[in-house]
C-alpha cells in the first residue's frame, strides 16, 4: 500500500489558505518527498506526518517555490535525531544548489547523497520500488517523476509441489530469493505466476503539455498534474509562462488513461479552483481540484 498526501497546492507564493506544492509518499516504512517549497514543514505538521523517515527527496526544478523550504526541513530532520543518509534527486546543479541553501544548515547528523539528472528519461531502482524521471517543458530544466511499485506473480502451491521444492523454501522464493539446494538452483519463477498489476503514481508540475508526460503517466493509478490556470481564457498566458491550464492537464489524463487526476500548483490569482471542476470533468471525469492535504491510500488490486 502507498500512502499519498499532497501537502500543498500553490504555485509561486504561499497564501494564508494554500501552501506551496509538495507531495509526500510513504511506502514500506520509507518516505519520499517531491519538492519542498516554503511552508512544506508546516503542511507536514498539519497532516500529522514526520520528516524523520524521509529517505528520498526529489526536486522538479530550482525555482524558489519548489525548494526554498529545504533548509528548515533539513534542520527539522536533524533535530528528529535522524542519522541515516538521505538521497536527493534533481536536475543538473542539484549539489551546488543544495549546498548553497545549506549555508544556514551546515551541520547535520546524516549524510546527503546526490543523484543529478542529465538524460531525457532516467530510472532509479530503490528498495522495493522504482522511480522514473522524465524531462518537462518549462523555462528552466524541469523533471516529472513516476513511482512504480511492482507486484510479483501469485504463488502456486501446485508448481512448488510439482518441482519437489521443500516447504521451508516456499516463503523465501515467494520473496524473490534464489536458493541453492542439493545441487539444484531454486528460483522464484519456479513457484510464481506472471507479475501482477502493481501501483503507479505520476507527478508533473511546471510544464507545457508534452507527449513524454502522456507516455510516462500512462495507466497511472494517480496522476498529479499542474493546473496553473482554471479560467477558460488563460491558454495564451499558460503558453507564455510555460505552464498548463486545467483543461490541458485533463486532456493528457484522458490520453494517458489514468485512473484519477489531481490538479495542483494553482496561480495565486486563482482563489476558487473548484469553480471550474465541473467543466474539466467534461474532458476527464475523475478529476479533482485538490486542496492542501488531500490524501489517499493506493492499494494493490485483487487478482
Amino acid at each position: 500500500m502507498l500512502d499519498v498526501s499532497l501537502l500543498g497546492t500553490g504555485g509561486m507564493m504561499p497564501l494564508p489558505y494554500r501552501w506551496l506544492t509538495s507531495l509526500m509518499m510513504r511506502y514500506n516504512g520509507s518516505s519520499i518527498l517531491i519538492d519542498c517549497g516554503e511552508g512544506t514543514q508546516i503542511a507536514m505538521k498539519e497532516k500529522g506526518w514526520s520528516p524523520k523517515p524521509i529517505d528520498v527527496m526529489c526536486f522538479t526544478h530550482y525555482h524558489a517555490d519548489h525548494i526554498s523550504g529545504l533548509p528548515g526541513m533539513l534542520l527539522s530532520m536533524g533535530n528528529s535525531e535522524r542519522t541515516e543518509p538521505v538521497l536527493m534527486i534533481g536536475p543538473k546543479g542539484l549539489t551546488r544548489v543544495v549546498n548553497s541553501l545549506r549555508v544556514i544548515a551546515p551541520e547535520l547528523p546524516f549524510e546527503i547523497k546526490f543523484r543529478e539528472l542529465t538524460e531525457t528519461e532516467e530510472e532509479i531502482e530503490m528498495d522495493g520500488y522504482r522511480l522514473k524521471a522524465f524531462k518537462l517543458n518549462h523555462n528552466v530544466t524541469c523533471y516529472g517523476y513516476s513511482m512504480y511499485i511492482g507486484r510479483a506473480g501469485k504463488f502456486s502451491v501446485e508448481a512448488a509441489k510439482k518441482a519437489d521444492i521443500p516447504l521451508e523454501f516456499w516463503n523465501p522464493l515467494q520473496k524473490g530469493e534464489t536458493i541453492e539446494y542439493k545441487g539444484r538452483t531454486l528460483t522464484p519463477d519456479m513457484v510464481l505466476g506472471p507479475p501482477r498489476k502493481g501501483i503507479k503514481l505520476t507527478y508533473c508540475t511546471d510544464s507545457r503539455p508534452t507527449d513524454l508526460i502522456v507516455s510516462n503517466a500512462k495507466d497511472s493509478d494517480l496522476f498529479i498534474c499542474e493546473g496553473m490556470y482554471g479560467e477558460p481564457d488563460m491558454e495564451e498566458k499558460a503558453k507564455e509562462h510555460k505552464h498548463m491550464t486545467f483543461y490541458e492537464a485533463a486532456e493528457m489524463a484522458k490520453k494517458a488513461k489514468v485512473a484519477e487526476l489531481w490538479l495542483t500548483h494553482y496561480s495565486p490569482s486563482l482563489s476558487y479552483p473548484g469553480n471550474y471542476e465541473a467543466a474539466v470533468r467534461k474532458i476527464f471525469k475523475n478529476t479533482h481540484t485538490a486542496k492542501d492535504g488531500r490524501s489517499m491510500e493506493i492499494d494493490f488490486t485483487e487478482e
